[in-house]
Order: C-alpha cells, then structure tokens, then sequence
C-alpha cells in the first residue's frame, strides 16, 4: 500500500479543490427546502461546481450516474438522487460533494434538516457531527489510525448510536479515492501511523438505531438494516506536524 505524501505546490492544489467543495457544498444546502427533488439538488450542485471551475468528481465514478451523493433518512450513504424523491417536511438528508480541479480532489458532506424534525433526528445529526470532530481532533503526526476510530466509537456509544463499520474514509488528493482506508471504529494504539503530508476524509456514518447496513438492488444506495436515521458529516483533512488542517472548512 502506497500512500502519498503531499508537499509544496500540491498541497496548494488540495486547498484550492477543497474550498471550492466547501463552497458548493454551502451554496446548495442553503437552498434545501421541502418539496425539491434530490434530481434538483443534483443539478444545483452540477452547475455550481462547473461555475467555480472544476468539475464533479462523483459523475461517472465506477458508473455513478450523479453529481452528488443524496442520503435522505435511513440511506447511511451513496443515495442517487432522482426526480420522484421529494424532500420533505421532518427529513434529515446528507449531501455529500467532490470537486475535482487541476487534478486534485476535495470531498466533503453534511446532513441537514428539513424544517422540523423529530428529537431522535435532531439527535442522530448532532451526534454524527461530533463524533465527525472526535476523530478529527486525534489526528496529528504519529497517531495510529486505531486511535482515530476508537474516538468516534465512544462519543457515538456514549450517546447511544452506532457507527457503521462497512465504509469508512480514505486516502484524497490526486484520486478520489486512494489509501489508507480510514476506518471509524477501532482500538487504541492499532492501525496505520500518521504521516505530515497524509490527506485523508474523516467522515463517520453514525446510525440511530443498529449498525448493520443492507445495500438496494441499484448497487449504491446503501441504508440501515432496521430503517433507523443515519448521519454523516465529513471533511478532507491534511495532516501536519503541529495536529491537521481542514481543508474543506464549509463556507458559501
């Protein structure tokens, strides 16, 4: 397993893809309201993206037919959006960006809310985003990947939700999708060591109920085995000597 190092000019080009992922991402979940199709969203990320200069990564990814990943309630990720699925009032969905420029990547997500929403949504979504920030703040040079996952785990327990094992992050910068894998469970003191240059997503997809997914007969959607909520919150992150810098801080 080969995993880059990123340096100089490069690292340049991973700020530049992700603030143009954080300000698509921000422009379009803005826009979220009762009634619009994720087929609408799809297009307002497509235009966004091209309008900044870059294009999306997602669009014909291994034959995803979409610009954005979709995952409205109990879809934990890799929703295709389409016209006949209308937001709706009480939902929470995930949105889920990669812009790709000057051949490098930036990838980044956040669930919002549509209207009002149930306590157990509301909860899902507060905890997904700070377990999201749980992981984040163990990275630094040196740390094992096993540390970063155990962090996620115990907030996500702790608050009575699960974390689904089968995804995780990876490896960004001039793929998508490139070593290591980032899982966002694990034990202290196991896993991959940290490298400064190392660009990697954190991205945990936190579940309401059990952790156990099911995959839908498209090849992509992939949902909560018990039709529990599920959140996700991710950002691209460059790993430094001093800890990590966000390379996707969202913004409009």
């Amino acid at each position: 397993m080969v995993i880059e190092i990123y340096r100089g000019k490069d690292i340049e080009r991973l700020r530049r893809a992700g603030r143009i992922a954080a300000k698509t991402l921000g422009a379009v979940t803005a826009q979220l309201a009762a009634k619009m199709s994720t087929q609408r969203i799809d297009a307002l990320v497509r235009a966004d993206t091209l309008a900044r200069g870059a294009r999306p990564s997602q669009l014909g990814y291994k034959g995803f037919p979409a610009s954005v990943c979709t995952s409205r309630n109990d879809v934990v990720c890799h929703g295709i959006p389409n016209e006949y699925e209308l937001l709706e009032e009480g939902d929470i969905i995930n949105i889920d960006i990669t812009s790709h420029i000057d051949g490098f990547h930036g990838d980044t997500s956040r669930t919002v809310l549509i209207g009002k929403v149930s306590p157990e949504a509301r909860h899902v979504v507060q905890v997904a985003e700070r377990a999201r920030d749980a992981g984040i703040k163990r990275l630094r040079e040196g740390v094992r990947l096993g540390d970063v996952g155990f962090a996620i785990e115990e907030l996500a327990k702790k608050e009575g939700c699960s974390v689904v094992s089968e995804y995780g992050g990876h490896g960004i910068g001039r793929q998508m999708h490139a070593p290591p894998h980032v899982s966002h469970v694990g034990e202290r003191g196991h896993g991959l060591r940290l490298k400064a240059g190392m660009v990697i997503t954190i991205e945990p997809m936190i579940n309401f109920g059990k952790a156990e997914v099911t995959c839908d007969a498209d090849g992509w959607t992939v949902r909560t085995l018990d039709g529990s909520l599920s959140a996700q919150f991710e950002h691209t992150l460059l790993i430094t000597s001093q800890g990590f810098e966000i390379l996707t801080k969202t913004m409009v």
